[in-house]
């Protein structure tokens, strides 16, 4: 009965973030239950591919705020062959990354792709690319998101920034509670903008088939972006004019790899599935994009300055007009519109977690990256995306035009390391139709290269060169990470081709001490345990009044432990203790010596606030000496604290006081 209520009594109790995390996520999930996390292909389609099919919303509109102020309105007669352009890329970038799920029936995409056939150095430059791509789809995304808002409700405009950044928040939460219940929620955006998008493109081809679609007029459009009224090579589109508008055109293929680098969520067989999906959402976006694209072209819709209106929703007033049906339609286009782009940021927060994880098992990124928490998420990388999304949020101040020319580099960087990849996968295994798939590779890595080269001369001032400074940096860093964790882990494998001396030697044992109390004695006893043939108590003298008073109080202990007292005038005890432990060695060749330094904790906030980290720093400091061990002995303050009633502290506990000689007296007794 006594021992059941000690257990009772010292049974961990749930700290504040165990409680919070249960009370915002849910019941923690147990690692068995990752297959059953898996999703059906009807819900990974919805899940994984809004980044891709809600580019459609913002895609030809991003072509057109390049065109129109150079172009004029021969800006509409390009959008159609540029958006074919970009409909051709989208067909070799889909037949290569249908290959890739094949071959590489596991997360991790281009990356996965690089380093196997490049080895794991070139394959930081794809997981670079994709890193940058998935921290500016969660910027991105949202914030389209939010013009889709704005444009349906004005007022929400002085809040543009605020709500941005909350659904970012919101989708960070819902990624951390699990992506099955996340799932769901997505594939219902998908869906819906999906059937609302193809509705208003039938409506309009109706409408222009049978009574003609009414027209906006871009010269007169108070608001508008500036058209221009000059003539000179298509009547005022210079090359890279033209240039510039296929780079922003070309994020409407950001999000096209999301589904190889998450074949994981995948039921099997994942790659099967993942290839099905994949080719649904590439003809979803191919028709998606080519209708909205006509529409902007019919209708004559044309961006705004502001950016809002954003240009779909000038499109679903002119097609189903302002009646009350009219009005309910566009509504649900622009709620759909809405969902959808807030949903496709998911892409990021599913894929970025998921790279990361790959990347640093790899070790290349920090090793916390690889950590599945409290349902089974990479909560670490899902947070760290967050934040970069956020603060990136805060200095664009939510723009989508602002960050556009950041966004596509990096994706069709990670084409060209997947297109170049599988050429060389299928160069090598030279399996059934090999050639056919070196083709399709080879072109898409050179074309992918192509339009890398566009994007940074064609933007490089309107932002890109921050990618094109960022890239490398970032490359350098995931080596340069790599070569750390290489060299820690040389010096901790040395042992397998050395022989190190495992003969018993005697062994030595110091106990720091900075007063007399029951944290010392629990590091005392510990001491003795250790069966050393030498135990030693020592204080470092700073306060030589403090010292004497501790001198006076251990000497009326009844025990044989030795107190030493060492001079420590600069006040630097890391380097006095490395000097003590040295010492030892000079006079005993032949010993070991371990050092235990007792560590009062408290309570995690005050704790760290009221109290220093001294034991931390001086066990860092004698761990560097070979031969030499530092042990940490904790003693729990803050949970003893809570424990005891008020009346057991006394009033006023003094150095030397007799009482407290007595009690720990009885301790050291015990």
């Amino acid at each position: 009965m006594e021992l059941m209520n000690m257990v009772g009594r010292w049974r961990i109790s749930p700290s504040f973030s165990d409680v919070f995390k249960r009370r915002l996520l849910g019941e923690p999930l147990i690692s068995e239950q990752l297959e059953s996390e898996r999703l059906s292909n009807h819900i990974a389609l919805g899940a994984v591919s809004p980044d891709a099919i809600s580019s459609t919303a913002y895609g030809p509109e991003q072509i057109m705020v390049e065109l129109l102020p150079n172009a004029g309105m021969a800006a509409f007669g390009l959008l159609l062959p540029i958006t074919g352009v970009i409909l051709f890329i989208l067909l070799l970038v889909t037949a290569s990354y249908r290959q890739v799920v094949m071959a590489y029936a596991r997360a991790g995409g281009a990356y996965m792709v690089a380093r196997d056939n490049f080895g794991p150095r070139i394959a930081q430059i794809a997981a670079a690319a994709l890193l940058i791509d998935y921290v500016v789809t969660a910027v991105v995304q949202p914030a389209a998101g939010t013009l889709a808002v704005v444009s349906a409700i004005p007022v929400l405009r002085p809040y543009h920034l605020e709500i941005t950044v909350a659904v970012v928040i919101l989708i960070c939460v819902a990624n951390l509670r699990g992506l099955r219940q996340s799932g769901r929620t997505f594939a219902i955006a998908t869906y819906t903008f999906v059937v609302m998008i193809a509705l208003t493109i039938l409506t309009g081809l109706v409408r222009e088939v049978f009574w003609g679609l009414p027209q906006y007029d871009p010269q007169h459009t108070v608001g508008g972006v500036p058209v221009h009224q000059g003539s000179g090579l298509v009547m005022g589109a210079t090359i890279l004019v033209l240039l510039r508008a296929f780079a922003n055109g070309g994020t409407s293929l950001t999000g096209v790899e999301a589904v190889s680098n998450t074949v994981n969520y995948f039921r099997e067989p994942q790659g099967t599935n993942a290839r099905r999906v994949l080719t649904v959402m590439a003809c979803i976006l191919g028709f998606l994009l080519v209708g909205v694209a006509w529409l902007a072209y019919a209708t004559h819709a044309t961006p705004y300055l502001d950016e809002y209106p954003s240009m779909l929703s000038e499109i679903a007033r002119k097609v189903f007009g302002r009646g009350v049906l009219g009005n309910t339609l566009y509504f649900l286009v622009q709620a759909s519109s809405a969902a959808i782009l807030f949903a496709g940021a998911n892409t990021g927060f599913t894929g970025f977690p998921a790279l990361a994880s790959f990347v640093a098992a790899d070790r290349f990124l920090p090793r916390p990256l690889t950590k599945r928490g409290h349902r089974l998420r990479f909560s670490n990388g899902i947070i760290t995306l967050t934040v970069l999304a956020v603060v990136l949020l805060i200095i664009t101040g939510g723009s989508v035009v602002a960050v556009v020319p950041l966004f596509a580099i990096g994706v069709f960087t990670a084409f060209t390391m997947a297109g170049y990849g599988m050429a060389k996968h299928h160069l090598t295994q030279r399996d059934y139709r090999w050639r056919y798939k070196v083709a399709v590779n080879l072109s898409t890595g050179i074309l992918s290269t192509i339009v890398v080269g566009i994007f940074v001369v064609a933007k490089f001032t309107e932002g890109a060169w921050l990618v094109v400074v960022i890239f490398p940096v970032l490359v350098w860093l995931l080596i340069r990470l790599n070569k750390q964790y290489r060299a820690e882990a040389s010096v901790l494998e040395m042992s397998r081709a050395s022989h190190p001396d495992v003969a018993e030697r005697r062994l030595r044992v110091f106990v720091f001490v900075d007063s007399v109390d029951l944290a010392e004695m629990e590091a005392l006893h510990y001491g003795k345990e250790l069966g050393a043939g030498d135990l030693t108590a020592v204080h470092f003298v700073i306060d030589t009044e403090h010292a004497q008073q501790l001198q006076d109080l251990w000497a009326q202990f009844e025990h044989d432990t030795p107190l030493r007292l060492v001079a420590c005038p600069d006040r630097h005890l890391s380097w006095a203790a490395q000097e003590l432990v040295l010492k030892a060695f000079d006079d005993h060749p032949d010993v070991r010596v371990t050092v235990l330094l007792p560590r009062r904790t408290y309570s995690p906030l005050l704790g760290r606030l009221l109290h220093d980290r001294t034991a931390d720093k001086m066990a860092r400091a004698v761990s560097r000496i070979p031969g030499a061990t530092a042990i940490i002995v904790p003693y729990d303050v803050g949970s003893r604290i809570t424990r005891l009633a008020p009346e057991a502290f006394p009033e006023q506990i003094r150095p030397g006081a007799s009482k407290a000689a007595e009690d720990i007296s009885r301790v050291d007794d015990a």
